[in-house]
């Protein structure tokens, strides 16, 4: 597992929870839990994503995995109307992962980009689940990111943004590469789907409401990006400004794709 280049600052984990929100009629619509009982999250996190699965699949229990225990503790609060339904919540490695009971369906999103050996952690999964089983996997393709007008400040932000995760170990542009993760990892019947936003003023609201959603995002590397020394606050303040002209600007556009695989055991 490589350093989180979010952290898990209080603030932080309500980002993410509003992240599920903002970008879950984007992620769903490819995935199917429907002939699923037992599902596995890893990289569960702080329960946003759970939130969201709990509440399609009523029928299903989940196993949630995570490394960070402050994380596990805030998954718990965030799931409270659940508690009466199967849940685990497991502080395991997912390099290392170790299930009572396998799996007829694992969840995984915006995870492997954070991991220097996603093929790793894929293989363990595998481990986990039956025959037969379903595995959906969204994940981020960082270098489509495109915006008008061109604003040097934004990008001079994102493209430290996405080399501090490199530093750290992992890859911004994982998403393009799981066909072949899966493929390695052993995995079948591999299917590829994109999805993301191409935004301008004829959806101003949108339009805005995502460069608000990216803002945050973007902030929440601020930390370390700032501790690294790759930016400093004029930088963090100018990504701000630049995205909120995006939003106000007559020829505003934000553009963005990421990428989802299915595939069986």
């Amino acid at each position: 597992m490589t350093k989180y280049i979010h952290g898990y600052i209080p603030e932080e984990q309500e980002r993410l929870l509003i992240q599920a929100g903002v970008l879950a009629p984007l992620i769903y619509p490819w995935i199917d839990f429907t002939g699923c009982q037992h599902v596995l999250e890893i990289g569960s996190g702080v329960g946003a994503q759970s939130h969201l699965l709990l509440s399609l699949y009523p029928h299903i229990e989940l196993s949630c995995v995570e490394i960070e225990k402050k994380q596990i503790k805030k998954a718990k609060h965030n799931l409270t109307q659940f508690m009466d339904r199967r849940i685990h919540f497991m502080n395991q490695d997912a390099g290392d992962l170790q299930l009572k009971k396998k799996a007829d369906g694992v969840f995984i999103c915006w995870v492997l980009e954070h991991l220097n050996d996603p093929a790793a952690v894929l293989a363990k999964a595998r481990e986990n689940m039956f025959s037969g089983a379903v595995i959906y996997i969204t994940e981020v393709f960082n270098s489509s990111f495109h915006f008008y007008p061109q604003l040097s400040g934004l990008d001079r932000y994102y493209q430290a943004y996405n080399q501090l995760q490199r530093n750290l170990g992992g890859d911004p542009d994982v998403g393009l590469r799981l066909g072949n993760l899966l493929k390695e990892s052993g995995f079948s019947e591999i299917e590829l789907s994109r999805s993301g936003f191409h935004l301008d003023q004829t959806q101003p609201k949108e339009l805005k409401k995502i460069a608000n959603y990216w803002k945050e995002l973007m902030k929440s590397g601020s930390e370390a990006l700032l501790a690294a020394g790759i930016v400093n606050t004029a930088d963090v303040l100018q990504m701000e400004q630049d995205l909120d002209q995006i939003a106000s600007d007559p020829d505003g556009v934000l553009f963005y794709q990421f990428i989802q695989a299915k595939a069986r055991v």
